[in-house]
C-alpha cells in the first residue's frame, strides 16, 4: 500500500501560492529568490523517483499540463513527470490533455483510498492548496514535505486554512538545502 505525500514550497507565513510566478499572483515567483543548492535538487528528484503517481487539484494540474509536456532537455525528471499516472480532482475538467491523466469526480476519501491501495510507491501531491486542505481535513495525508523559504509574503493562499481543526505533527526529518530548509512531518494520531 502506498502513502499519500504532500510536497510544498512554503513561506514562513504559510503561503504556497505561485512559488514559480506562472500564476500571475502579484507576489508570485518568490521561490526563485533563494538557492536550493544541490541538496534541494536531489530531494525533488528522489521524491519524484519514489512516487508511482501524482494527485493534483485542477489549478495545479492546468499549470503542470501547460508546462511539462513542452519541456525539452529535462532528463529523467521530466520524462517521469510526463509518463507517470496523474489524477486530477475536478468537477469541471472532462477531457484532460496531459497524457496518462485520469479525472477523479467521486468521494475524495474513497478515491484516495483506492489510489493508495493501487500503488506501492508514494502518491505525490504538489501545490493544489484547496485539494490539500481537503485531504488534511479528511485525515488522508500520510506525510508532509515542506521546503520552507525564508520569506514572508503577507498574502496568498496558505497551506492551512483559517478555522481548520487543531492538528499535531511529528517531525520526521529536517535538512538544510541551500537557503531553504526541508521539513518532513507526519500527522500524529488523534
Amino acid at each position: 500500500m502506498g502513502k499519500l505525500v504532500v510536497t510544498e514550497f512554503i513561506t514562513l507565513d504559510g503561503v504556497i501560492e505561485d512559488p514559480g510566478g506562472a500564476e500571475k499572483f502579484e507576489r508570485g515567483g518568490w521561490a526563485f529568490q533563494f538557492e536550493q543548492g544541490d541538496e534541494g535538487g536531489k530531494f525533488k528528484v528522489d521524491e519524484l523517483t519514489a512516487s508511482d503517481a501524482q494527485l493534483l487539484g485542477r489549478v495545479t494540474y492546468d499549470g503542470f499540463a501547460k508546462a511539462w509536456p513542452t519541456m525539452d532537455g529535462t532528463g529523467e525528471f521530466g520524462e517521469k513527470m510526463n509518463a507517470m499516472p496523474k489524477y486530477v480532482v475536478s468537477s469541471t475538467l472532462t477531457e484532460p490533455t496531459w497524457n496518462n491523466t485520469t479525472v477523479l469526480t467521486g468521494d475524495l476519501a474513497e478515491e484516495v483510498g483506492r489510489l493508495k491501495e493501487r500503488y506501492q510507491g508514494d502518491v505525490l501531491v504538489a501545490g493544489s492548496a484547496q485539494l490539500v486542505q481537503g485531504l488534511l481535513a479528511a485525515e488522508l495525508v500520510d506525510e508532509l514535505r515542506l521546503m520552507v523559504f525564508p520569506t514572508v509574503l503577507g498574502a496568498g493562499k496558505r497551506l492551512f486554512a483559517d478555522g481548520g481543526d487543531t492538528t499535531a505533527f511529528q517531525v520526521v526529518d529536517t535538512k538544510p538545502a541551500g537557503d531553504v530548509v526541508i521539513l518532513t512531518l507526519r500527522p500524529k494520531p488523534r
